[in-house]
Formats: structure tokens, C-alpha cells, sequence
């Protein structure tokens, strides 16, 4: 264990229910990404109970890795683990600068908060802070084949009121304790004060630099106005080199893909420069790729079919930021939610005689009911979602700027 790894930490013992090993919402994602990654509901059932009762024992948390002790049905505990990919220091770099850029994340952090901000600009700069199912790699001692088998399922559970109470540790598991990280964080802002102390180098006034800049712009030629972007149609000059797993027609979906991107880029639409892997795949999925490419987005993301389904949906509702609602819950200004909660509510009278239940968590209002939510997303719109046969919840119109419109688009999908 490194020297800034914590030590062995002790547990509270759950309550009842799977949402009992976690209270917030980046615990919560911890336990997600356990049982997104299996689909042995037996086992995970049976680790559940092994924490419930108490059967793991103290966890040693160290970069790259969780480590404890779990008792079995046998007479000596097995040793069982749970490890996590690090960050490289690029990556590391591109967090501290994330966290260093908002003044408010830091002190999220010492306060014992996860901001879902920070959480969502790591992502978007193609840093993955919250693990994802495909990259909890669980060890045992025991003789069970299952992957994860009960002991280390139940570590994970174990190990995910830990990360409720202090969310540095799952930077520790990425590579870098508290101190470690906010040594960093020190020598940043240092660096920056330093910065702000040298003096200005002379320059031009502003107004004298606006007055040079449009004259040239005056003598220079307009630009031609761009045509609406088109199916690119020209041929390969030469087929893909075989074995290498590519098609002439998968090469020219991508010219294609690229060639409209480009266009959009010049017109100042970047909102494809900042996009994660699995968001650029929902991207490319929304746009009726057809079912095979959507197959091998599926493989290659490494992403459960109906998860990336959905990612898809929200992506052709909203966008990045329609994906970024559906995965992950934020934390919106408390009067913002007030006042649409009344807004709703009293149009509820008007749309129905029935009295419905608005139950109201971090940026969701739901009407359980009537299987409808609403997500106020970081753009300060509404995104209406519907709760599938599967029981999960989907993107289904649209998001609105006012949460009646939103509520009304899908008001009539409803079975009433």
C-alpha cells in the first residue's frame, strides 16, 4: 500500500434493501457499476447478505485496489479483492486542472461532497472518476467460479458507505490519496497566483485593437456561404488491408460521419470536440446507423445492450447533455425545484381529478403513479422520461424549458 493509500477502514453495517450500502448518489454509482457488471443476481443476492451480516472484515483501501478479508460458509475467511484501473498522469493532470478550474469543486470535496459537476466535466475531458461496469476487476481466494463470486460481491457492497462518507477515496483507488491530491491542488493555485502577480505585457488598446481588426476584416473577402452538409459519395481509392476487420462500406459511413462533422464544426457547432467514447458511440448510434453498427458499438463500448439503448434515446432528446441527465443526478438549485414543483402541481389539478403523487429527489420530480419524470438538467431544461415494462426509466420527448410542456409531451403516452 502506497504511504498517501488510508489505512483499514471500518464499516457501519447496512440496513435493509440494495440502496442501503449507499446514501449518496456517487455511492449509489459505485454499487451500479457492481451490478451492471454481472448478470448473477444470485450471487450478488448472496453478497449482499455476507455484508449485512457483518462477514467482511476490516478494508484496506490502496491505489488501484480494495482489499478485506470476507467469511464464508467455511471455516477461515478468504481474502478478496476488487481492483480499478488508475489514471495515467496525463489523465491525472486533466483532473486537477477540472477541479482546480471551478473553485467550488474543492470545496465539494473537503465538505465530503462529490459534485456531479466535477464528475461530468472529468468525462467530458475523457477521465472516468466514477468506475464504470466493465472496469471492476474482482479476486478471491474461494473456489467460486463466479465473476464476481459472493465474496468479493460483497466487499464491493461493503466497501460503498466508505466511499459515501468520503469521496476520496475513490481517488485513491484511481491512483492518488487526499493528500496527494490537494499537494497538487496547492501547487496549482501557487502557480497561478504567481502568474497573476507578473505584469502585463504593453499592449494596444481595445479600442485601437477592435478599429485594426475591422478594417481588415473590411478589405478581406467574404467567406462562401456553406452548403448543407451531404451524403459523402466518393469511392475509396483502394479497399481496407484484410485482416484488419474493416469494410469498404464501414470506411465510408465514417468519411461520411466525419465529412458532416466537419461542416457543423465550421459553422461553430464543437460540441463533437468533447465527447467521451461511450457519447461519441450513443452519437453515432442515434443516427440510424442501422442494427449491425449498433451491434458493434454495443462490443466495442463494452456497454449492456438495453443501458446503451437508452444512451441512445437520450442522446436523440438532448444530445450530450440529454446523456449526461440520464446518467447521472445533480444537485439544482433548491428554489428552481420549489417553484416548478408548485407549477406542476397545480396544473395537475387542471389535467386530472385524481390526487398525484410529486415526489421530488436531487433534480427529479416523479409522479409514480402515472410512471412519469421529469429531470431539470443542467441547461436548466426539463427532460421528460417514462418508466419502461423493464421497470427502469426512459427518455421519451424532447426537453422543455418549462416543466408543463414537458410534462404535457408526454402526458398522453401514459395509460391512465
Amino acid at each position: 500500500m502506497s504511504p498517501s493509500a488510508p489505512g483499514p477502514r471500518s464499516r457501519r453495517t447496512p440496513a435493509r434493501g440494495r440502496r442501503a450500502f449507499a446514501a449518496t448518489w456517487w455511492g449509489q454509482a459505485w454499487v451500479t457499476a457492481l451490478e451492471d457488471s454481472t448478470l448473477d443476481s444470485g450471487r450478488l443476492s448472496r453478497g449482499r447478505t455476507y455484508a449485512r451480516q457483518g462477514m467482511v472484515g476490516p478494508t484496506t483501501i490502496a491505489p488501484g485496489q480494495v482489499e478485506a478479508s470476507v467469511q464464508g460458509s467455511g471455516p477461515r475467511p478468504y481474502r478478496s479483492a476488487v481492483h480499478l484501473p488508475v489514471l495515467t498522469d496525463a489523465q491525472w493532470d486533466t483532473l486537477l486542472d477540472t477541479i482546480a478550474a471551478r473553485a467550488g469543486h474543492l470545496a465539494a470535496l473537503l465538505d465530503g461532497e462529490m459534485p456531479a459537476e466535477l464528475v461530468d466535466d472529468a468525462r467530458h475531458a475523457g477521465v472516468p472518476l466514477l468506475p464504470q461496469p466493465t472496469e471492476l476487476d474482482p479476486e478471491c481466494t474461494c473456489p467460486d467460479w463466479g465473476y464476481p463470486c459472493k465474496h468479493a460481491a460483497a466487499l464491493c457492497y461493503a466497501i460503498a458507505s466508505t466511499i459515501d462518507a468520503d469521496p476520496f477515496v475513490v481517488f485513491t483507488l484511481r491512483g492518488r490519496g487526499r493528500e496527494d491530491v490537494l499537494a497538487e491542488l496547492r501547487a496549482r493555485r501557487t502557480a497561478a497566483q504567481a502568474t497573476c502577480t507578473r505584469p502585463a505585457a504593453a499592449g494596444l488598446p481595445a479600442a485601437g485593437a477592435y478599429a485594426a481588426w475591422a478594417a481588415l476584416a473590411e478589405q478581406a473577402p467574404p467567406l462562401p456561404e456553406l452548403p448543407d452538409p451531404a451524403p459523402h459519395t466518393a469511392a475509396l481509392p483502394a479497399a481496407p488491408p484484410p485482416g484488419t476487420g474493416l469494410s469498404t462500406a464501414d470506411l465510408e459511413r465514417l468519411m461520411t460521419d466525419t465529412a458532416a462533422r466537419a461542416a457543423r464544426l465550421l459553422t461553430g457547432d464543437t460540441t463533437s470536440l468533447y465527447l467521451s467514447q461511450h457519447e461519441d458511440a450513443a452519437r453515432i448510434a442515434a443516427s440510424n446507423c442501422g442494427p449491425e453498427w449498433f451491434h458493434h458499438l454495443i462490443q466495442n463500448t463494452g456497454a449492456k445492450p438495453t443501458a446503451f439503448a437508452r444512451l441512445t434515446r437520450a442522446w436523440r432528446y438532448g444530445g450530450p447533455t440529454g446523456v449526461a441527465v440520464a446518467e447521472q443526478p445533480r444537485t439544482p438549485d433548491p428554489t428552481a425545484m420549489a417553484a416548478a414543483r408548485t407549477t406542476l402541481t397545480e396544473a395537475l389539478t387542471e389535467m386530472t381529478t385524481t390526487p398525484v403523487a410529486l415526489r421530488a429527489w436531487r433534480n427529479r420530480l416523479t409522479l409514480t403513479d402515472y410512471g412519469i419524470q421529469l429531470r431539470l438538467g443542467p441547461d436548466t431544461r426539463w427532460y421528460p422520461y417514462l418508466r419502461g415494462d423493464d421497470g427502469d426509466w426512459w427518455p421519451s420527448a424532447p426537453a422543455a424549458t418549462d416543466p408543463v410542456t414537458a410534462l404535457t409531451s408526454v402526458w398522453q403516452q401514459t395509460d391512465r
